[in-house]
């Protein structure tokens, strides 16, 4: 199966109470007052095997929304999302990691979730132990870890469960230098074998050296799409822009 995203008028809905607290759909049509908004209205787009794309825009742009659309996470409202392909996604730096498990606890649970077998997955143990480069944190709860080790540790099983489409939302931003590279090389590697990576983030020299494409975020929307840096220079000329109008 070949990996590929295509997205057609596609649209997420968040309610909100009085308060501004979200509502859940369920529930939004028996309250007085509840609010709605759109994250995303009206967005279309495809990206084909072998594509790295990286998401740039203002905060409350979308970024976020569409990539938990893309992992599944939120069900679209409108239009039409498919993603071919095993998707493997790090949207936070505890990246479903349960704080009193220790890390290696978390490794296998992590792993079978991602799709792997109990065998595989115990199998995987070494090799994810050896790529966070944890060493001896590796079995302390990951309650005791930093940001970065976190990050580590969830992109480690990431990897292991073989994506052929990798989601990243500014965990990336958390890593060090050292395991940055590491990141790069396996995108690098999945997109040479036909598979998609799209991250999101603002750290633009870091999505640069992952994405040759970008698509600029404005409003939920797609507001530019091409080389990663003629939207970046469209992006931050819109932004120029917007503050002498300010």
């Amino acid at each position: 199966m070949n990996a590929a995203i295509d997205a057609c008028e596609l649209g997420v809905r968040f309610y909100f109470d009085r308060q501004r607290r979200p509502v859940t759909p369920a529930l939004a049509g028996l309250r007085r007052r509840v609010s709605e908004s759109w994250g995303l209205r009206d967005l279309s787009f495809s990206i084909g095997p072998g594509e790295s794309v990286a998401l740039i825009g203002p905060s409350g742009a979308g970024k976020t929304t569409l990539l938990r659309s893309l992992a599944g996470i939120f069900v679209p409202d409108a239009g039409r999302l498919e993603v071919r392909g095993r998707v493997a996604s790090l949207l936070s730096i505890d990246a479903g990691l349960l704080p009193r498990l220790t890390g290696r606890e978390n490794c296998l649970l992590l792993a079978v979730l991602g799709g792997l077998s109990r065998a595989e997955a115990r199998a995987a143990v070494a090799r994810v132990k050896e790529r966070s480069g944890l060493a001896e944190a590796f079995d302390r709860p990951v309650s005791s870890f930093s940001q970065g080790m976190s990050a580590r540790l969830g992109y480690a099983v990431a990897e292991q469960t073989r994506p052929q489409v990798l989601l990243l939302d500014e965990v990336h931003e958390a890593l060090d230098h050292e395991f940055r590279a590491i990141v790069e090389e396996t995108a690098q590697k999945i997109v040479g074998s036909g598979g998609i990576v799209v991250a999101a983030g603002h750290d633009h020299p870091l999505l640069e050296q992952l994405c040759g494409r970008a698509l600029l975020l404005r409003g939920g929307k797609v507001a530019a799409d091409g080389a990663f840096l003629d939207v970046r220079a469209a992006y931050f000329a819109e932004a120029e822009m917007d503050g002498r109008a300010e």
